[in-house]
């Protein structure tokens, strides 16, 4: 039987609920299709950063180098460590030392939810840019505390690391329907937005079996509220792409659908899957989050582990349960009332 070493770091408050039902559901697949999952639990969190004063210990990367994959349930509590410390002491790191460029975001309608829009046959993947951008994090601050204060926090965009993320991108809308559209605000940020369009239309040439069409950010936002069932794949930087796929989610239904992977496409590191949606501290315990986006994640982790037809089956599961009502409408039913759901519709 193979055996996948997967990291489960469950971090804050729903995070742990929503990681437990993922794992739960991930080893029932697993055990169906004839493979296995070998789980490690880190407490990597902000209770660990009061009690150790960093948010991982200094060998976590090396740790964590050695698995398979990784999968996140949220990170943050702000009331106990501020969200600049919380991200990049673990979040960030995570994605920059292991090369987890492409994030990848899927957002489309599940059986039985009802979103906020008119629209439901729209079916979108969002590629963001993972590792640097405007969330490179070069800047400083100074004469902090005075009126003179300078605070500086400048974008980082290589060559590389752009034509990367449209390439892959690309990539992704060859596989699907052939269309992509690529995101900036080049009107206004006159040099790393017209290098990422330059770019763009420098790769196009490689790529003609897709349709490409550039908008800046403002236009998709309105484009993804208005016509969401034009788009199919959109490439985006780090900070646009992380927006856009908030207002995604919201289209899909809200948060508690909204999956991601964190992807390093050579496989040389691990890659580390996530639901979107935070800590969300205020309902922290009550046993209401809903663990849809977190199983979902799990779901593209078992397709990148190469086990298709169990990702398959796990998809088909969350469809089940949510076109029976069960889990469709957020916060009507309680965590392990959705995850027994999901696990019964895998039998």
């Amino acid at each position: 039987m193979k055996t996948y070493k997967i990291a489960l770091l469950p971090g804050d408050g729903i995070g742990r609920d929503v990681t437990e039902a993922a794992t739960a559901v991930l080893e029932k697949a697993a055990a169906g299709k004839g493979f296995s999952l070998a789980t490690s639990n880190y407490p990597w969190s902000c209770d660990y950063y009061l009690e150790h004063g960093s948010m991982m210990p200094g060998n976590g990367i090396e740790t964590l180098r050695s698995f398979d994959a990784i999968l996140l349930g949220a990170v943050g509590w702000p009331r106990k460590v501020p969200d600049s410390v919380s991200l990049h002491g673990l979040l960030l790191p995570i994605r920059k030392a292991f090369v987890q460029y492409a994030n990848i975001r899927p957002h489309r309608l599940l059986p039985g939810v009802q979103g906020p829009l008119r629209s439901e046959n729209f079916d979108i993947l969002c590629i963001r840019e993972n590792t640097e951008g405007e969330y490179s994090g070069a800047g400083g601050r100074v004469h902090q505390g005075t009126d003179s204060e300078v605070a500086v926090e400048t974008s980082i965009f290589t060559r590389k690391g752009v034509e990367r993320i449209l390439r892959f991108g690309f990539e992704q809308a060859r596989a699907r329907r052939g269309k992509l559209a690529s995101v900036t605000k080049s009107n206004a940020q006159k040099y790393s937005m017209v290098f990422w369009d330059e770019i763009t239309q420098g790769l196009s040439a490689e790529y003609p079996d897709v349709e490409v069409t550039s908008y800046h950010i403002d236009a998709m936002a309105a484009r993804m509220v208005m016509a969401p069932d034009s788009l199919d794949v959109i490439v985006a930087s780090n900070l646009f792409g992380d927006i856009l796929t908030d207002l995604g989610a919201a289209i899909q239904g809200g948060l508690g659908f909204a999956a991601s992977a964190n992807i390093n496409p050579d496989r040389s590191t691990p890659s580390m899957f996530e639901p979107v949606h935070g800590s969300a501290p205020d309902i922290a315990h009550l046993g209401i989050a809903n663990p849809i986006a977190a199983i979902w994640s799990g779901a593209m982790m078992l397709e990148h582990l190469g086990e298709t037809a169990a990702a398959a089956k796990v998809m088909a599961a969350i469809e089940a349960t949510t076109a029976r009502g069960i889990g469709s409408v957020p916060g009507k039913d309680r965590t392990d009332a959705i995850t027994s759901s999901v696990l019964a519709a895998l039998d």
